[in-house]
């Protein structure tokens, strides 16, 4: 008899950006982003609010990335932002995961 056995999601990779220039943070963020295997996750942790960078993920990388509110201040704000394959973005751009069936 076989066991089956799930598969393991790669381990998250922790960005935090606190002590970074804010002008360098968007471009450094994307480069880690592009480095994530599908279904790796970037853990952000910011000092202030990540809006203004989720609104670039939804332009630039539709579809291609999950994004989680782990923390949201007033110290500190943290988001996971998951690598997904083109279209199966869910709660993270116009992506369909399919679960809902179409409703």
């Amino acid at each position: 008899m076989t066991a089956l056995v799930a598969p393991v999601a790669p381990a998250p990779v922790a960005l935090d950006v606190r002590k970074i220039d804010p002008a360098e943070r968007p471009a450094m963020v994307f480069a880690a982003f592009g480095l994530l295997q599908s279904g790796q996750s970037l853990e952000l942790a910011s000092e202030r609010p990540l809006k203004a960078l989720r609104t670039a993920f939804e332009s630039d990388q539709p579809g291609r990335f999950a994004w989680v509110e782990l923390e949201q201040g007033p110290a500190v704000w943290r988001a996971a932002i998951t690598r997904v394959q083109a279209g199966r973005g869910h709660g993270g751009g116009s992506g369909c995961c399919g679960g809902c069936g179409g409703a």
